[in-house]
Formats: structure tokens, sequence, C-alpha cells
């Protein structure tokens, strides 16, 4: 739904905020930007895998844990950036990666219920693995970008998620009988609206600064999520949980702050 609204308002938009966007659309289709083409049309699937699994994550198990377990993406994108672009992780941010993995620990959710274990056991499954699948969408979206726009990129994500989620309709059809729609498209909008703006903001930071920098930047939405949560919806947290949501943002938080320590390293050498 979010899609069906956000997909068409954004293409009129994309081409106000950035005219050459439509002439930048028209060449991927050519040959030797073929390459080019393939990546942004998998970084649209691999946008549309990890929304799914995270939205089937918040269903099963509480907002903020899912949000805080899907965090772990920055540990995989600094991994395959080693891999793929040789940005061999310091010792510092080996230090963070075993923080946030604790972290991400201690925010698990335990139960004594089989139904609600099976539940939980799934949601943690599938919030770990939408973080794991939003690594490999940073990576390649660092690839692609070094010769395409943040901004037509963004909108082939979004039109490559719009055309998934209709197709899975097809396969998974859900009955709307109950639904209030009113509240849910006024959602849509607002959640779509949101999500392009993070996204066309979090593409251009990996075209300014790399995947790993930009994955690791916003070291508050795992506390910040848990928080709006709580006032909004009234999801409850207990204290183990809550220590695990602080442990992840103080990580991410250190590794954010790592290019400040290494230009204090360099000042103090260099005096």
């Amino acid at each position: 739904m979010r899609m069906l609204l956000v997909v068409p308002l954004m293409a009129s938009l994309a081409f106000k905020l950035y005219p050459s966007a439509f002439k930048e659309l028209r060449e991927l289709f050519t040959r030797q930007h073929r390459n080019v083409l393939i990546q942004a049309f998998s970084c649209g699937v691999l946008m549309f895998v990890y929304i799914a699994l995270l939205y089937v994550a918040i269903g099963l198990i509480t907002t903020g844990i899912a949000t805080t377990l899907f965090f772990i993406y920055p540990v995989f994108t600094a991994l395959l950036s080693w891999k793929f672009f040789g940005q061999r992780p310091t010792f510092l941010r080996w230090l963070v990666m075993g923080i946030i993995l604790v972290g991400c620990v201690l925010v698990i959710p335990q139960s004594s219920g089989s139904y609600r274990n099976h539940n939980i056991i799934f949601g943690i499954i599938a919030s770990i693995s939408a973080g794991v699948v939003y690594a490999f969408y940073n990576v390649i979206a660092q690839k692609c970008l070094e010769k395409f726009h943040p901004i037509p990129f963004t909108w082939i994500s979004f039109a490559s998620t719009l055309v998934l989620s209709g197709i899975s309709l097809l396969f998974w059809p859900v009955s709307t009988a109950q639904l209030d729609w009113t509240p849910l498209w006024i959602g849509s909008i607002f959640s779509g609206l949101v999500s392009f703006i993070g996204h066309t903001l979090n593409n251009l930071g990996i075209r300014m600064i790399g995947a790993t920098t930009a994955s690791i930047i916003g070291s508050s939405s795992p506390a910040l999520t848990a928080i709006v949560a709580w006032v909004t919806i009234s999801e409850t947290l207990n204290s183990i949980q809550i220590l695990g949501i602080a442990v992840v943002t103080f990580g991410i938080a250190l590794l954010s702050g790592e290019s400040f320590f290494q230009s204090l390293k360099i000042r103090i050498t260099g005096d």
C-alpha cells in the first residue's frame, strides 16, 4: 500500500529534485550500463526481502527487540565490505562488533510457552535475517552508487519493491474484510514518505562515505525505536532487554565515532 502511493509521487518529485534522473534511467538500459542496471534491480529485490522479513519479525516479537536485532547489520556490512572492497575492519570495529552481538543476545526475549517460543524463535530469525539482507543491500548499493545517482537509484528500489509486493499477494492473499482502511492508508502515506526520505539520505551517505560508515551513523535508532514503541503502542521491555538495547546503541555510537578517534590519534602523534 505504501509503495503504491509513494512510487508515483516520488517519480514526479525525483525529476524536480534531480533533473537528470530520467536521462540516467534511460542510460541504464544501454549495453554499457547493464551491470549498473542489474545492481540497481538487485538492490530493489533485497529491499523487498529485508522489509518483508522485518515486518514479519515486528508481528511476532516487540518492535524494540525486532529493530535491535535488525541492527546487527553493521557487523555484516563491515565483513562484506572487507570481502568485496578490501576494507579490513580495525581493532575498534572488531571490538564494537562483539559489543553489538552481546547486546543482541541480551535483547532476545525469553518465554515458557511452546507456541509462543515458536513465534519468538521465528521472529528472532526473521529480524537477524533482515539485517543480513540489508547488509548485502548496503554493499551492492555502494558499488552501484559509484556510477548512479542516489535519487533515481532509490526510486528503482521502491518500484521493484512495489512490483514484488504485488506479486507476493498472488501467492499469499490477505483477508481484508475486517481491516480499517482509513488509518492504513494514512499510515501507508506517512510510512512511505519517511521511508523514501530515509533511504535517499542513506544512499547519499553510502555514496559519500561508504557502506560501512553509513550503516553505523544512526547510533540512536534501536533505543529510539524502543522508546517510540513504548510511548505510542505501550510495548514493554524488561530490564535485561533495555540493557541489551543500550549495549547495542553504545556499540554503534562507538563505531560511528571511529573517525574522531583516528583524527585525535593523528593530532597526538603529530605533536
